[in-house]
């Protein structure tokens, strides 16, 4: 029996070592194609930040539930691995359009996601889900309210979903459904297991800021010495974090943010804070992607000159070609977070130090 048990333990890849938990899952094979070692954590865990109460008399239309109540809404879960011998410096990533901290997990084709990556390296990793995505609560009040007839249909939130067509153009694998770019680094073969990451948007129906900018404040504040990395329509979000307050926030990492600060603004809060924006290939050939590069470039040019440390980088002029919006799940994934990890270590470690 103890043999059978072992077996199974050894096949589930899970072990207990006495100086802390250690995940021994085989898990995805590397880039070299070699299975890592025993993933070695102090902890782990999740909690909720930011949110408030409301009270609703529209909390449901399902008989022998109570219609009235106090709910809370507006908070972010957040999940995160403290490795064994960790950094001072955490990592916090944050998603964009559409989907949920799946992003930064297991890549669409079984590969290692960023998330396991970064612990690897000594880095406390966090991960968060959006508010109203996710294991993020989602405000119902104003459907139930129009599906009771207490508020008029144009009072429903506006709702999206990205369809498989659109994302593939977005998401540059691209020019458009199901044309490939030349070289694009994407799984596509895997391409079911990105479609299934994919959630409705509530981002439009949100109040401003976001209930994510404060939560994220506030986490910064709590992790004390974070990276924020975002990406996509959140990439703007870490620099209205910073705008609120700096505590906390060691860098920013913006990876193909759909926007960026004006170039025209007040640019204060950025320049204390050293920030990366990063952006992969086929920008040229993007009418979606190649405005938000100039102004991104711009805002850029403008930071630097105000005094602040920010680089905007395209990563064929850094020898890595192919990537498409999802960079963290393309098949170079591992290079690309080789090269951000390498950028913190030389301007955020290093000046901190």
């Amino acid at each position: 029996m103890k043999g059978k048990l072992a077996a199974a333990m050894r096949n589930l890849g899970l072990c207990v070592a006495l100086a802390g938990l250690t995940a021994c899952a085989s898990g995805p094979m590397d880039v070299s194609g070699t299975t890592p070692g025993p993933l070695s954590i102090a902890s782990e865990g999740s909690f909720f930040i930011g949110g408030h109460d409301v009270h609703s008399d529209t909390l449901s239309t399902v008989p022998n539930y109570a219609t009235s109540g106090t709910v809370t809404v507006g908070q972010v879960y957040v999940s995160y691995q403290v490795p064994t011998h960790a950094r001072p410096l955490s990592l916090t990533l944050i998603h964009g359009c559409c989907l949920t901290g799946k992003t930064w997990e297991t890549t669409p084709d079984g590969r290692m996601g960023w998330d396991e990556y970064f612990v690897r390296h000594g880095f406390p990793t966090y991960v968060i889900d959006q508010a109203d995505r996710g294991r993020s609560a989602t405000d119902i009040e104003t459907i139930n309210a129009v599906k009771e007839g207490k508020a008029p249909v144009t009072a429903l939130p506006a709702l999206f979903a990205a369809s498989h067509e659109a994302a593939w153009a977005i998401f540059r694998f691209g020019p458009q459904y199901p044309q490939r770019f030349p070289g694009e680094q994407f799984p596509l073969d895997s391409q079911s297991g990105l479609w299934q990451q994919m959630v409705p948007d509530w981002i439009a129906s949100l109040p401003t800021p976001n209930p994510t900018v404060p939560a994220l404040s506030q986490l910064a504040a709590k992790l004390r010495n974070t990276v924020l990395i975002s990406h996509s329509q959140a990439g703007i979000y870490p620099f209205q974090a910073a705008a609120l307050s700096p505590n906390g926030i060691a860098a920013i990492v913006a990876l193909e943010p759909a926007e960026c600060p004006s170039a025209t603004g007040d640019l204060t809060p950025y320049t204390k804070i050293p920030i990366l924006v990063l952006f992969g290939d086929y920008i040229d050939q993007s009418p979606r992607w190649a405005p938000r590069l100039n102004a991104c470039r711009a805002f850029a040019d403008a930071a630097v000159r105000a005094g602040g440390h920010v680089q905007l980088v395209l990563l064929p002029d850094v020898g890595i070609h192919g990537n498409t919006h999802m960079m963290m799940q393309d098949r170079n994934s591992l290079d690309v977070a080789n090269w951000v990890l390498h950028w913190i270590d030389t301007h955020v470690t290093a000046a901190a130090s």
